[in-house]
């Protein structure tokens, strides 16, 4: 049975599972189900990536926590809700007093300091139609997000125009736009202004170390990690020109998303978000760590533990052992922190083609440390133990894992209170705008005032989710 028909049976019953459904006109929605063979590596695979599948498991823990089962966390009252919301509003204000509050996006970053830097690619490619611009604006977005895992307290960047300094997130964001404006990821000299398979595939670590300063004095957290992960990327790319044309670019999936909507897209064209990040974790499951994959079926129909198969690769996907779900996807909790950011991240692309995206409520909060930490720092979420705040975690840990999940299910009982305390109605401040005005940004105030911006978990990153 091949992948592509996510384990459905004809001749076999299947297991219930949400999964992706799509409408008469192609449009993925993750709201609607349908039953699919979760008994099989490849219809597991799917279901795992769902927000559907993400949201339901988040829920089921903070369930449990909320009912004192948690071997980790207890989770603070409704006035420690109120308390968070009112923190997160306070910070919305001071960032953004206007309307509309933009997404939560790789696209602030690249607007560090002040500077338009797209404006900046924009003059740089010159008279183009609105395809070509939109396809070097994902080229430069998805390559920028895959580096964009923590950098670090001891690393920053110095941009070379304007000599200012920058950290983490927004240091990478100023670092890597200008790698890419530099040709650091195209293999055509002539064409410098894109990422291509063959350009990725060459990258040797020293040269992306050099395009973000790094040094012995300098140091960045997973350097080679993030090379690794664009190597990957090139290599999923060539293989897949039906999704990243024959050149192998990012920005082919604009073409996948939107061609086949007809001659008069993008004007009149419209795509689901949960579209965008289908494709993305269908055609780049082979750039996450193979070990969490689900590649087989226990003889008793248990769930195993994959070791290789790409195409069944989980990539941001981990053990818990109180997650519940429909056969080989026991046990599994997702996330696709990388994934959801980068779809996140390419809402403007397209919009600003034409292109409106719908349902972008489908997409989750982002599970990292800075949404967490605010979570963790404000009173919602409470170690059990505080020396777990003293040892050092790996992702795959299972209180990084319950830490992650319970952040998705309270951001998403947190957005009906901010909105409250700002007096904004759901179509001002959708989670997305909320995460950007927002959790994130408060989170990071907390830190800083707690901890000089460490956040409140110690995590060990290799550079290819967090």
């Amino acid at each position: 049975m091949s992948k592509d028909n996510y384990g459905l049976n004809p001749d076999q019953p299947t297991r219930n599972a949400a999964v992706r459904s799509a409408d008469a006109e192609g449009h993925v929605d993750p709201v609607v189900e349908f039953e699919l063979d979760t008994d099989h590596p490849a219809g597991a695979a799917a279901h795992l990536r769902t927000t559907t599948a993400i949201r339901s498991r988040a829920a089921q823990l903070l369930a449990r926590a909320r009912a004192g089962e948690s071997q980790w966390f207890t989770i603070g009252d409704a006035n420690a809700l109120e308390d968070t919301a009112r923190t997160v509003a306070e910070v919305t204000r001071d960032r953004y007093p206007w309307n509309p509050i933009p997404y939560h996006s790789r696209w602030r970053h690249f607007e560090a300091g002040g500077v338009q830097r797209v404006k900046m690619l924009d003059d740089l490619l010159g008279p183009v139609d609105v395809t070509h611009r939109a396809r070097a604006h994902i080229d430069l977005v998805v390559v920028s997000v895959l580096l964009d895992a923590g950098a670090g307290p001891d690393w920053h960047y110095v941009e070379p125009a304007t000599g200012q300094r920058y950290t983490r997130s927004e240091g990478l964001g100023v670092a890597s736009f200008h790698a890419f404006t530099s040709g650091l990821f195209s293999s055509d000299p002539g064409r410098p202004l894109q990422a291509d398979a063959a350009g990725l595939r060459a990258l040797i670590t020293d040269r992306l170390g050099d395009a973000f300063q790094v040094s012995s004095f300098n140091p960045l957290v997973g350097l080679a990690g993030r090379a690794t992960l664009l190597r990957r990327l090139g290599e999923a790319m060539s293989e897949q020109p039906e999704y990243f044309g024959e050149d192998g670019r990012p920005g082919g999936i604009f073409d996948a998303l939107v061609g086949p909507l007809g001659p008069a897209a993008p004007p009149t064209a419209e795509i689901m978000a949960h579209d965008i990040l289908s494709l993305l974790l269908d055609s780049l499951s082979g750039i996450w760590p193979a070990s969490n994959s689900i590649d087989s079926i226990a003889a008793d129909g248990s769930d195993t533990v994959g070791t290789g198969d790409p195409a069944f690769a989980l990539g941001d996907c981990w053990r818990h052992s109180a997650v519940r779900g429909p056969g080989l996807t026991n046990g599994w909790m997702p996330f696709h922190k990388l994934s959801q950011w980068l779809t996140y991240s390419l809402l403007e692309p397209f919009e600003w083609a034409g292109v409106k995206v719908r349902r972008v409520d489908a997409l989750t909060a982002l599970p990292e440390y800075r949404n967490g930490g605010l979570l963790i720092d404000s009173g919602l979420i409470v170690p059990k133990d505080p020396a777990f705040l003293e040892r050092e975690w790996q992702v795959g840990d299972e209180f990084i894992v319950e830490w992650r999940a319970l952040t998705i299910a309270l951001l998403d009982e947190l957005v009906p209170s901010v909105r409250k305390v700002l007096g904004r109605r759901e179509d001002e401040l959708p989670l997305a705008r909320m995460l950007e005005g927002g959790s994130w940004a408060a989170g990071r105030v907390l830190a800083q005032r707690l901890r000089h911006g460490a956040p409140p978990v110690r995590l060990a990153s290799d550079g290819t989710v967090f």
